[in-house]
């Protein structure tokens, strides 16, 4: 079946990066596009980012348009997330998720990022 599994959260400095790794399994990768979506503490999902199937193309909420970026490695089954310029408010529970149709699909558990000094 389907798995995706976050990795890379941890604790920040405002205004230092942090790369988030999601690694996918159970199905063919490079297929599907892929999106980033956090969720802040007492709020709800946020989307963040939308990546196409080939990584050609990503889609950012303007709340990290210019500080974050995403890839992927689809010889590698992975898609990462490059965070820059880290605020405290980029605070939150960071998914991975499929992009089916324009809903998400799949979901994997979450890397928690705080960004606190």
């Amino acid at each position: 079946q389907v798995q995706l599994v976050e990795s890379g959260g941890g604790l920040v400095q405002p205004g230092g990066s942090l790369r988030l790794s999601c690694a996918a399994s159970g199905y063919t990768f490079s297929s599907y596009a892929m999106s980033w979506v956090r969720q802040a503490p007492g709020k709800g999902l946020e989307w963040v980012l939308d990546i196409v199937s080939g990584g050609g193309s990503t889609y950012y909420a303007d709340s990290v348009k210019g500080r974050f970026t995403s890839s992927r490695d689809n010889a590698k089954n992975t898609l990462y997330l490059q965070m820059n310029s880290l605020k405290p408010e980029d605070t939150a529970v960071y998914y991975c998720a499929t992009l089916e149709d324009s809903s998400f699909g799949s979901w994997g558990q979450g890397t928690q990022v705080i960004v606190s000094s």
